[in-house]
Order: structure tokens, then C-alpha cells, then sequence
């Protein structure tokens, strides 16, 4: 039995429907022959001018158009990831960001006083995966939230079998979890038809369709960005925001010369040099300005017509991600993940847009850089629910924080190391090199180096110092 006939055969096994099938076969043909799906220069185009909702708000036409339509809004918040690059082996949205209070606790905050400030009724669904819907299902069942019309907490996308690098066979551990994957957000449109949940939200009167990360809590339903969906009729909508420096190595936006439509182009389909280097048009900010923040707004009338005409399924570009078998071991065999991204949609339907936005509705947390960060007092707890900048920093560049990953890359060493958060609201940067346990408080002021000695772990509180700045090396 060849690969993709064992893989297929499995996924029947484990009740994986047709159309997921036979998608997963599409894909695993183009690993198996080497497709790269390369975005070459010729073929692309700057997106060029887009929406800003910052000069839309100036009218407040999008803004009624939007109140006038949120009872017809449903959030769908993607829950389906484990906190695996941090060494966690449950839900990231499980991690505690504000004190005691969760990704899971922020977002259901945020949300109730949305509903009781309109009077309308939201409903918030998770796309959870086989590893984190016990426990998405559990914080919601004990939340004091309950969504309208008995409309579910969760559904669950698909799962696709693991192939080991090194021959491509289908994974095989002892612990059969380790053998599967999520198939990433692009899943998320043949789960929302296969569970039944899209029929049941437009049954609801629950058209528009608001997605975003769960562990990005500046993602929040903006009234006028529906009014601006609605009044021009959008099939798509995508926020993003303008590239910087320090987003030069990630995917951008574009657009296909021979139709114009928008397109996303990531690292892994950027053409290359002689030397195997990424070209310099990929990283040229000034040339390709805008990336996906991985919140879009869905017309649910128009994602279930382009679904039906593709077996069930929105035919998305490959990702070929390559992890550990054991994704909490990293020293485990390799495998592919066959996975899809959400947003690459954009290029399928007919008219997609993409609305920029400021950075206050993008914060999400990949690392424990990031973790830091939204757990500091650059940051508060807004009435509402939202995680917002303090005060007078509304218009500060966020620190740039870069802690050894030996020490505080995994998220069990992290919390043994901060056990008192760094004020970083005069933070212009934090380097920490070495072994450090953060045991007092402390105020980070312009740039800080903690530079400590190879084996051996050092105290903030010995430093003596209420505040830091500067290069401060190990006692």
C-alpha cells in the first residue's frame, strides 16, 4: 500500500470526511513531487492602495452601517494550537497573560460587555483541534457565557496524518496522538461545512463572520470594519498591517499581475539566490508595506458557494512545516505537517479585499518574548476587556525583547525565571543573556543588556538597582 493509500486509509478510520480526503491527497502529491510553490517577482505586483481604518473612522458611515448589522456577526476564534514552540503541551489560550486571567478569560470578558453594551447577542465559537477541545470545552462550559440559539462552544477541525522526513512513510509512534497534526487554519472552511456549523449560524441570522487568532488579543470586533465589508459588498476582508523593519523576514501581501487579485507570498515560496538566500525584494518593506494579521471577516453566504464548487473545500496553497514527531521532544524523529493558512483564500474569492491596521490590534503572543510583553505594565486591562496600551505609551513603539532561549524559550522555565514581571514601560529594549531569575522588581529603562556568566544562575534582586539601563553584567 503505497503513502497516500495508507494515509488515506487511516483518515477514514478516524471518521476524517471525504472531501478533507481527498484534499489531503492533493497536497501530499505536491510534497511527494518536490512542488515549492514559488511566487516569482514577474508574477506579482505592490498591493498598492488599500483602506486605512484610521481615515475611515473620519466617517461615520462605516461606523452605523456596522452598528446596524453586528446581530448578524458570529466569532470564530482559532483555538486549535497547542503552545508547542514554547514547550507546552496543551492550549496556548490556556496560559495565564493578566495575572491569573487566560487568553480564553480576556477573550469571553471582552466579548460579554460587547453584548451588553449593544444589546446584541454574539455568539464565540472556537475552531479547536483533537489536542485542545476538551480543554477549549471545559473553560467555556465553566465560563459564566452562553451563547444564543444553543450554537456551540466548539467545533473541531480535521486532522491529517504526519510523514516522516526522511522517507516520507506515515508516521507510526507508539503514542498514536504523536502521529497526527492539525492541518492549520486554511482548515478552517471545510470545518465550518463538514460540522454543520456555517448552516447553523445562517440559520441563527448570523452571516458575517469575524476570525482571528486566540492568542492575539487586539483582535476585537470593530463595527466599522463590518461597515466597511457590507457597504462594498466584500466576499473577503483582511486586516493588516504596515510592514517594519522587523517584519521584513515575514510574508507580505501582493497582487497577481495577470488579474490583480491579492495574494500572500510567505518565506517559503520567496524565490532564492545562487547562495540559496531569500531575494531582496522579499524583505523590501518600502516595495511589498502590508502583512496579514491573520484576522479576516467572512461573508458565510459566499465562503459556502466557493466551497460547494470545490467538493467541500477551498483549494489553498501547501505548507510544508517540518517538526519533531514528539513536538515536546526535540530531539524526536522529523516529520511533515501537511497544513494550509487561512488567509491564502484571499487570492479565491472574487472580491477580496484588505483594510490596514494600526499595531494596537495585533499583538500575539508566539514566544515568550512576546509573553513578557503583554504581560508587563506596558500594557492594562480597559473596562471593556481589551488588552490596550497605558496612557501616554499610545503612541510608543513597543520594546524590542529578546530572552535566551536556553533559559526562557520553554514556557516551564520562563515562569521559574519571571517570577516578578520587569516594568517595561520605559523600556526601549531587553537582552538577556544567560541564566536569570527575575525575583524583584525591577524598572527597565532605554536599552538593557543583563549579560550573565555561562553556568551560573543570577538574581535581579543582588543587583541592588531599582532601575536598569545599559549593559549590566553578572556579579
Amino acid at each position: 500500500m503505497s503513502a497516500v493509500d495508507e494515509a488515506a486509509k487511516r483518515m477514514r478510520e478516524a471518521g476524517q470526511p471525504e472531501p478533507v480526503i481527498n484534499n489531503f491527497k492533493r497536497l501530499h502529491e505536491q510534497v511527494i513531487s518536490g512542488q515549492t510553490g514559488i511566487i516569482h517577482e514577474k508574477d506579482i505586483a505592490p498591493v498598492g492602495e488599500i483602506a486605512i481604518l484610521e481615515q475611515l473612522r473620519k466617517d461615520d458611515l462605516y461606523l452605523r452601517t456596522g452598528m446596524q448589522h453586528l446581530d448578524q456577526v458570529a466569532i470564530v476564534r482559532l483555538n486549535g494550537g497547542l503552545g508547542s514552540s514554547m514547550g507546552m503541551p496543551n492550549a496556548k489560550s490556556l496560559l495565564a497573560v493578566r495575572g491569573a486571567l487566560t487568553f480564553n478569560d480576556l477573550m469571553i470578558s471582552q466579548l460579554s460587555r460587547l453584548n451588553e453594551d449593544t444589546g446584541h447577542d454574539i455568539p464565540l465559537i472556537h475552531m479547536t483541534s483533537f489536542r485542545t477541545d476538551y480543554d477549549i470545552q471545559a473553560v467555556m462550559n465553566s465560563a459564566n457565557y452562553a451563547n444564543p440559539g444553543g450554537l456551540p462552544y466548539t467545533f473541531t477541525q480535521h486532522k491529517h496524518p504526519k510523514l516522516y522526513l526522511d522517507d516520507l512513510s506515515v508516521a507510526k509512534e507508539a503514542n498514536e496522538e504523536h502521529n497526527w497534526n492539525p492541518p492549520g487554519h486554511g482548515d478552517i472552511y471545510a470545518s465550518l461545512l463538514a460540522t454543520g456549523i456555517a448552516q447553523k449560524l445562517i440559520s441563527a441570522g448570523k452571516r458575517y463572520v469575524f476570525v482571528a487568532n486566540s492568542d492575539n488579543l487586539g483582535a476585537t470586533v470593530a463595527p466599522e470594519i463590518l461597515g466597511y465589508m457590507i457597504h462594498h459588498r466584500c466576499d473577503f476582508l483582511m486586516e493588516t498591517c504596515e510592514r517594519t523593519s522587523s517584519d521584513r523576514k515575514g510574508g507580505h501581501l501582493a497582487r497577481r499581475v495577470d488579474n490583480g487579485r491579492l495574494l500572500l507570498r510567505e518565506v517559503a515560496q520567496a524565490p532564492t539566490d545562487d547562495k540559496g538566500e531569500v531575494i531582496p525584494e522579499f524583505q523590501d518593506i518600502s516595495k511589498y508595506n502590508q502583512f496579514n494579521t491573520n484576522s479576516i471577516w467572512l461573508d458565510l453566504n459566499k465562503v459556502i458557494q466557493i466551497a460547494e464548487l470545490h467538493n467541500g473545500c477551498i483549494p489553498l496553497p501547501l505548507i510544508r512545516n517540518v517538526k519533531p514527531v514528539n513536538t515536546e521532544d526535540r530531539t524526536s524523529r522529523k516529520a511533515i505537517q501537511i497544513e494550509t493558512a487561512m488567509g491564502a483564500a484571499i487570492e479565491v474569492f472574487t472580491n477580496a479585499q484588505a483594510i490596514q491596521v494600526s499595531r494596537d490590534r495585533f499583538m500575539p503572543v508566539k514566544t515568550t518574548n512576546d509573553l513578557l510583553l503583554v504581560m508587563s505594565d506596558r500594557y492594562e486591562v480597559s473596562p471593556s476587556g481589551h488588552l490596550v496600551l497605558k496612557g501616554q505609551l499610545k503612541t510608543a513603539q513597543a520594546p524590542s525583547i529578546n530572552l535566551e532561549q536556553t533559559f526562557f524559550g520553554m514556557i516551564a522555565d520562563f515562569q521559574e525565571r519571571v517570577l516578578v514581571c520587569p516594568s517595561l514601560r520605559e523600556a526601549s529594549s531587553l537582552k538577556v543573556t544567560g541564566d536569570w531569575l527575575f525575583d524583584a522588581p525591577v524598572n527597565i529603562v532605554g536599552d538593557v543588556h543583563l549579560n550573565g556568566i555561562i553556568g551560573v544562575q543570577h538574581r535581579v534582586s543582588l543587583l541592588g538597582l531599582t532601575d536598569l539601563s545599559g549593559e549590566i553584567a553578572s556579579l
